[in-house]
Order: structure tokens, then C-alpha cells, then sequence
């Protein structure tokens, strides 16, 4: 367990770079929905923000003992050989820092929990695909139904798997995003699905701890079963 005067783990959480205003402020800032931080506090975790950029995720990775790969704005398509779809937007210097610091956390057998983009990168850095538009192969928008809405989502789980164990056979869940697994990862399994046939759940099977989620459990301060399992295994 990192060093750091306590018995409670040390989880990192990746963060958003983007303009924000507060107070007489306009200008690029590091961002981080507080939900994210209140869940980690609430499983009994000390959060610790990881922002974009630099060159030391390594260093990162091991003065923690967990990682949170946030939600956010899409994977550069670039990343699996894909043009990018109208709708895309992307971040490549988040997604290097975020890839850096999930090669890291592989490499030490630190746990890692993906929420929607952190499980779209998780794909991609298995060498998995992503659908770009899903309601281009849904024929609707009930996974991201409104700019700042969440819609709700129906999710069935295998209940042999790791997420099943922990929520069991079905989880009712908050998602935003417009994007979803493809082609899945080599090594990765899928473990959820939504009624329509959307991936919204993989791990990796074994040791450590690596499980990606669609949906956004930091939306729901009340349910921090998956949060409380990644702390879990960072105490171990």
C-alpha cells in the first residue's frame, strides 16, 4: 500500500483538461466531476487527481493503489485505425497520459476501474474497436438521450463474473455515451449487456483487479458497491 500515513488506500483518479469558468476565471483547468471524489471517500478511499500531460505516469501509478479511468470525451479513432465519425470528439493527450498510465498500472498489478470512456480505452488498449455513433447501430438514443441528460439503463450482468459477484444479475444504471465496445479487446471479457446488446461491462479475467464499466457509477452516491470493491482489492 502507497505510503501515506494511513491505512486507507491511495486512489488515483484521471482527469479532464478543458476551458472552465469559475469565480472571475475563464482559462484551461484540470477537471473532475466531485462525484467521483465523494465515491472514492464514501468506499472508504483517499482520492488523489491525476490530470493530462507530463511524462511521469509511472511515478504516478506508484505513489498510488488503485486507478480510476474517468468518463469523458471520446478516444481519438486514430488509436484503432479508424477515420473519425462526425460526431467523435477526442482528447489525444489524454488519451496518451491515460494509456501511460493504464500500461503502468498493468505492469505493477494495480487495480483498475474504467467508467464509459475509461472502458472504451481499456478496449482500445487491448486492441479491441469502438462503434463511433451508436444510435447509427441502435436505431436510438437511449444510451446518451439528451446534451447533459443520463438515461437509464437496464443492464444484465454474467453472474459468474467479477461485476456479477459485486451487483449481481442486474444492475439499473446511469449512462451518457454515444460510443461503445466494437470489436472487444484480445484477453478482455464481456460480462454486461444492455437490453439492445451493448457491451456495458468487461474484465479481465485473473489477477489484478481490471474492470471497465459503460455506465456512470459515480452518479449514484447511494451504490458504491464497485468503487468499495476496487478499494478492497487495493488493500489487499
Amino acid at each position: 500500500m502507497a505510503s501515506n500515513g494511513s491505512d486507507r488506500p491511495v486512489v488515483g483518479i484521471s482527469t479532464y483538461s478543458e476551458r472552465a469558468r469559475w469565480g472571475v476565471w475563464d482559462t484551461e483547468a484540470a477537471l473532475l466531476p466531485r462525484t467521483y471524489v465523494d465515491c472514492v471517500v464514501k468506499a472508504g478511499g483517499i482520492p488523489v487527481l491525476l490530470p493530462p500531460g507530463g511524462d511521469a505516469q509511472g511515478a504516478a501509478v506508484s505513489a498510488v493503489d488503485a486507478l480510476v479511468l474517468a468518463g469523458g470525451a471520446d478516444v481519438d479513432p486514430a488509436r484503432y485505425g479508424a477515420a473519425p465519425h462526425p460526431a467523435t470528439v477526442s482528447r489525444p493527450e489524454r488519451d496518451a497520459t491515460e494509456l501511460a498510465l493504464l500500461r503502468a498500472a498493468l505492469d505493477a498489478g494495480t487495480p483498475v476501474l474504467g467508467v464509459c470512456r475509461g472502458m472504451e480505452l481499456l478496449n482500445v488498449a487491448f486492441g479491441g474497436t469502438l462503434v463511433q455513433h451508436l444510435p447509427e447501430r441502435t436505431g436510438g438514443g437511449e444510451h446518451q438521450p439528451a446534451p447533459g441528460a443520463y438515461g437509464t439503463t437496464v443492464v444484465r450482468l454474467d453472474p459468474g463474473s467479477r461485476v456479477g459477484a459485486i451487483l449481481g444479475a442486474e444492475a439499473k444504471c446511469q449512462c451518457y455515451h454515444h460510443q461503445a465496445v466494437d470489436t472487444l479487446g484480445e484477453g478482455l471479457r464481456p460480462v454486461g449487456w444492455a437490453g439492445d446488446g451493448t457491451v456495458e461491462a468487461v474484465e479481465r479475467p485473473g489477477e489484478p483487479f481490471v474492470v471497465g464499466v459503460q455506465w456512470h457509477p459515480e452518479q449514484d452516491g447511494d451504490d458504491v458497491r464497485l468503487f468499495a470493491a476496487l478499494v478492497r482489492e487495493a488493500a489487499r
